[in-house]
This record gives structure tokens, sequence and C-alpha cells, in this order.
């Protein structure tokens, strides 16, 4: 019994961390989820440079300016979290999830909310930063991010959203989809409501800003 859960929780993690390190992802357990529910499950694995820079830009400047600084965690928003919910304890304490925890979570767990599953995803998120480069978690995330309506992945939201390839997203475009990835089943990339096109732009500032101060030197 311990061995069989030191190899489920310990090893295989690693041996598929280090696979995935120069493979491509083939699925997740959200994807087989959808496709067992019989839901249309739209995916294509694409290398970093198959994806436009402004995508992964505008990823970071709108889900975790420190990507480049941190080593999984962002102690910073955490704190900022924590000092906001205490000011206003009525509401929804505010997520701080990097993108490393994020493309942990996507890769390894199903999307159910349960403190246990944030501490598995705490372990494997200090496994992968400390198995993969930058480079490859942010490719990892870009690819298996849910996008909403069955995309996973920039190059599956593209063509869906755009009839285009992840390599051509204008700056606009690659702005929408970081846009709506908090509520992508809920927000739409073609004809956005008014709170994504105000986001969209707040995007494009900020892949300005992730140029001028370099926020993503660790995967250029």
């Amino acid at each position: 019994m311990v061995i069989a859960i030191v190899t489920l929780f310990v090893l295989l993690p690693v041996i598929l961390l280090a696979l995935f390190r120069v493979l491509p992802v083939p699925f997740t357990p959200q994807m087989l989820i959808g496709l067992f529910s019989g839901d249309a499950v739209r995916y294509q694995w694409r290398e970093m440079s198959d994806i436009s820079p402004y995508l992964a830009k505008a990823v970071i400047g709108g889900e975790d300016q420190r990507f480049c600084r941190h080593h999984g965690f962002d102690l910073h928003s955490i704190d900022q979290a924590i000092r906001s919910h205490e000011r206003h304890p009525k509401k929804q304490l505010r997520g701080a999830s990097t993108l490393s925890q994020q493309t942990a979570r996507s890769l390894f767990l199903v999307p159910w909310r349960s403190w246990v599953r944030k501490g598995v995803e705490a372990y494997l998120t200090v496994l992968m930063e400390g198995l993969w480069p930058k480079r490859r978690i942010l490719a990892a995330y870009l690819n298996l991010v849910d996008w909403g309506n069955g995309y996973f992945g920039a190059e599956a939201a593209s063509q869906g959203y755009y009839h285009k390839s992840a390599s051509a997203l204008t700056v606009r475009q690659a702005a929408r989809l970081a846009a709506i990835l908090p509520n992508p089943d809920g927000w739409h990339a073609v004809h956005p409501g008014p709170y994504v096109t105000w986001r969209t732009g707040q995007l494009v500032g900020r892949i300005r800003i992730v140029n001028r101060d370099r926020l993503d030197a660790c995967v250029r």
C-alpha cells in the first residue's frame, strides 16, 4: 500500500514531468472528462515558436506579472488577497494562483475545488518548477488552458474564434483571448461585452509594460 502511494504521488509525477519536458502533452484530465461527457474537445499542441509572442505577453501581463521572478508561488499576491479578504470578509477570497500553479493543475488535476486539491497542486507546482524551465511551463499553460467552448490551448482557441493559426494572432486578438481566461465559457472572444472590451484595452497596455520592463525575459 505504501509503495503504491509513493509511486502514485511521487514517482509518477516526476516521470511524467520528465517526459513532458520534451514531448507534447497528449491530453489532460479535464479533456478526458469532457470527452466522456460527450462534449466537443478541440486541442492541438504547438511549441512556443508557433504561438504569437503577443499572447504570451498578454497572459503574463494579465495573469502573473511576477512569473519570471517567483518560484511557483507569488507571496506578494497571496498577501494582498488575504488583506483584501480581511477588509471585505463577505466577498469571495480573490485568487492568487500563478501560471505555474495553473499549469500544474491543468496537467494533473480535475477542476473540482477542495483544500486537498490545493495541497496536491502546491506539491506538483514545486516539482514542476524544479524540473521545467519557465519557457516550458508557459508553453504548457498556453497549450492546456481551457479557452471555453471545448477549445483547449492557443491553437484550438485561435482557430475556433478567429479562423487563423495561433502564430498569426494580432496584439488585440491576443489581448482578447487573455481577457476572457477568468471566465472563458461566460465571456466572448468574438463578440465581447463592455467588460471584455475594456479588459482587452487594459491588456494591450500591459503588453507594452511587459516589453518595457522585460517581464517575459525568462521565456524569450
